[in-house]
């Protein structure tokens, strides 16, 4: 089954999950492992074909172009035609085909565990570079309201300068917080433009106005409750394991090989001389035509090998010892993975809270500030501080919320629960999920010498006809409160 088909075609994505729909059909990295699985299942077709008859035939046409005979004695033909075919029926190999095809199988299956793995690993870029779009817009938005509210600081600075209200110095620290102000917007216009580059490399076109992501499903309460679900599910881990087993195949594969085999045999000959065969020597009894069919029994008993099998199979049995110790390897990724994720998505859900403590406690020391100024009790030096932390606690808590989303959704997708089947994109592809297990069906018991798949083609669109990015702002961003932002504020509830 090919994978879905999608068209950007100029249309935006506006929701995570319409992202995650385009990167399903378009994502080159996930387009080129079903390739690489598609190739996989041909393994089990090809180690099958060892243990099936095979039939072979030869013609061969051949001109004498010169003979020595003495007088009458010529009994050769000018010309010679002759047909021969071969048949060889496998009876017993020592088992070696019939573990070769269950190494085969597993590594199919192994191959599919990879492959969601892949999968799983392209939804993470995507939400990742979705969320980097948003805080990053966020960011620039409170920035640029920021330099706005520091311009019109020292606009109020210079003219009560004027007036004798205010020193230089005032006015210099006005001015300082400004250009820094403006040197701290043009890295976050910067951060920008690389996080809609990124984007585009993951989704396939460029970010329009993005919406907030929807609350994510599934989020487990405790890390054991997470180890446990992702012991069973996660696809690198599953993926190990089969390669383990595929492993102990190739053992008995190698032992076969100093095993006899027993094959049916047959073959048949004809010669025709064309009507070239001298009178003599058809007088004598030579045939213008003859024809053999024979069958039989072989048996091949390997005696001597020179140390090919006891080295096989001691290479077999080293790569068996690797599969097994990296089994273990991805396992303890595995629980580190999911216990470091579930440690950042709480700490981060901790930290929205704090952090919008700290943006309401700053804009409410900002009022303050600017309040008691007025009666000089403070100076400008200390509203220009309350108003770089107040922009300082927006930014933190905008990519606390950006973090803890990403971190829930890494967490799902270490537990094996961020697959295609898990978001349920079938229901808005308006098309089955692309399903690895037909190609292998279909191709599994192909006997034919005759069958090919049409020529392969790139399913992937380039990105180079994209504009490059800029850091452009949606106005709806710009118009924003100051202690908002688009990026999601609720994690714990994608179906």
């Amino acid at each position: 089954m090919m994978a879905p088909s999608f068209t950007a075609g100029g249309a935006q994505a506006e929701t995570l999950r319409e992202a995650l729909i385009v990167a399903y059909g378009n994502n080159p990295d996930l387009a080129a492992a079903r390739a690489t699985q598609r190739a996989t299942d041909e393994n089990v077709p090809i180690a099958r074909a060892q243990g099936l008859p095979s039939l072979q035939g030869s013609v061969i046409y051949t001109h004498t172009i010169e003979k020595l005979a003495y007088g009458a004695y010529d009994f050769y033909p000018r010309d010679t035609f002759q047909a021969n075919t071969s048949l060889n029926v496998p009876l017993y190999s020592g088992g070696g085909v019939r573990s070769a095809v269950d190494a085969a199988r597993t590594r199919v299956s192994q191959g599919q565990a990879s492959l969601r793995g892949t999968e799983t690993s392209v939804f993470s870029q995507v939400v990742t570079a979705y969320l980097d779009v948003t805080l990053n817009i966020a960011i620039v938005a409170l920035n640029r309201q920021n330099v706005q509210v520091l311009e019109t600081n020292l606009k109020a600075t210079s003219d009560r300068f004027e007036i004798g209200d205010v020193t230089r110095t005032d006015v210099a620290q006005s001015n300082s917080r400004l250009a820094q102000g403006r040197a701290t917007l043009r890295t976050a216009e910067s951060n920008l433009i690389g996080a809609r580059e990124r984007y585009i490399q993951a989704v396939g076109h460029a970010p329009d106005a993005l919406e907030t992501p929807p609350p994510l499903a599934g989020l487990p309460h405790q890390p054991d409750e997470a180890v446990e679900i992702a012991l069973d599910a996660n696809p690198d881990l599953a993926a190990a394991r089969l390669a383990t087993r595929a492993a102990g195949y190739d053992i008995k594969t190698a032992d076969a090989s100093r095993l006899p085999k027993i094959a049916g045999v047959g073959s048949t000959a004809y010669t025709n001389d064309l009507h070239t065969l001298p009178a003599q020597a058809m007088f004598l009894g030579s045939l213008p035509h003859t024809g053999t069919a024979q069958v039989g029994l072989q048996a091949t008993i390997p005696l001597y090998q020179g140390g090919l099998p006891s080295a096989q199979i001691r290479q077999a049995q080293a790569n068996a010892g690797a599969a097994d110790n990296h089994e273990l390897s991805v396992e303890r990724e595995v629980i580190a993975t999911v216990r470091a994720d579930f440690a950042s998505y709480q700490a981060a859900n901790d930290s929205i809270a704090l952090n919008q403590t700290a943006v309401d406690a700053a804009a409410l020391s900002l009022q303050g500030v600017r309040a008691e100024n007025t009666v000089g009790n403070r100076t400008i030096l200390n509203i220009l501080d309350a108003e770089r932390e107040l922009v300082n606690a927006q930014v933190n808590l905008v990519t606390a919320r950006r973090n803890a989303y990403v971190a829930g959704f890494n967490l799902l997708a270490a537990m094996g629960r961020a697959q295609s089947k898990d978001l349920a994109l079938d229901a808005d592809l308006g098309a089955a999920l692309y399903d690895p297990q037909i190609h292998y069906e279909r191709t599994a018991h192909d006997a034919n010498d005759w069958h090919r798949d049409p020529p392969p083609r790139a399913e992937s669109t380039p990105t180079n006809t994209v504009p490059a990015q800029n850091a452009d702002v949606p106005p709806e961003a710009l118009s924003q409160p100051l202690t908002q932002a688009k990026v999601p504020s609720k994690t714990q509830a994608l179906p």
